[in-house]
C-alpha cells in the first residue's frame, strides 16, 4: 500500500471488491522502522454492484428426448457481488435469430434442464449463461453450442444370425445399426434367446 503523510488521519482504499466483509489494519512507520499494527477494525461490508463475472465451462447434453439440459461451472460466493443472486440462461435453435431466456433463482444452481416436445432429437442449440443480483443485470457468457436429447433406435438390428459353436454356447451376430442423426449413437445391443 502507498505510504501516507504522518500528519493525515485518514484515508481511501481502492479497489475492493464489492459485498465482501474487510477489516482494516493501520501500521506506523518512520526512519528506524515499522511499529506494531493496530487491532483490526470492525468488520465492513462494501456495497453491492451488479455481477460482472459470467459463468464458466457452459455445456450440457444427454438428457432424454424433448429435453435440452444446459450445465455451467457456479460462480463463487466472493464474486457474486450481492444479494439476490442467480442465472439467466438463454438459448436458441441453431440458425434462429430469438432467444428463450431462463431465471434460475438458486445460488448453487449449475443445471437447467428446458423440456418442450417440439425438441426434435440431438439438435443443436446456442447456449449463454448470464448472471443476475439484486443491483441487476450482469455479464453473459460466450456462446456455445449444446445438444439435445437423443431418442431410442428405431430400428431393430438386421441379419441376425445364429452358429452353433459347443454343447452350451452359440455365437450370434448381425449388422449393427448406422449412426442417424435423429436417434444418435447406439451405446449397446441386448442378446434375447428362448
Amino acid at each position: 500500500p502507498e505510504v501516507i503523510n504522518g500528519r493525515t488521519h485518514k484515508a481511501t482504499v481502492v479497489d475492493l471488491s464489492p459485498w465482501v466483509e474487510y477489516e482494516f489494519r493501520v501500521v506506523a512507520s518512520n526512519s528506524v522502522g515499522i511499529g506494531e499494527p493496530s487491532r483490526p477494525s470492525a468488520l465492513l461490508r462494501t456495497k453491492a454492484a451488479v455481477p460482472v463475472v459470467a459463468p464458466t465451462n457452459i455445456s450440457g447434453g444427454g438428457g432424454s428426448r424433448s429435453e435440452l439440459v444446459i450445465t455451467w461451472e457456479p460462480v463463487s460466493e466472493e464474486l457474486q457481488n450481492g444479494e439476490g443472486f442467480g442465472y439467466i440462461v438463454m438459448f436458441r435453435p441453431l440458425g434462429s435469430t430469438s432467444w428463450t431466456k431462463a431465471v434460475v433463482a438458486s445460488v448453487e444452481s449449475s443445471k437447467y434442464v428446458y423440456r418442450n416436445e417440439s425438441i426434435t432429437p440431438l439438435s443443436p442449440f446456442e447456449v449463454k449463461v448470464g448472471v443476475y443480483n439484486n443491483e441487476g443485470e450482469g455479464t453473459l457468457s460466450s456462446i456455445s453450442i449444446v445438444y439435445s436429447g437423443e431418442d431410442e433406435p428405431q430400428m431393430a438390428p438386421a441379419g441376425a444370425s445364429a452358429l452353433s459353436v459347443s454343447a452350451a454356447a452359440v455365437e450370434v451376430s448381425w449388422l449393427p445399426i448406422p449412426w442417424n442423426r435423429h436417434t444418435g449413437r447406439v451405446l449397446g445391443y441386448e442378446v434375447r434367446g428362448w
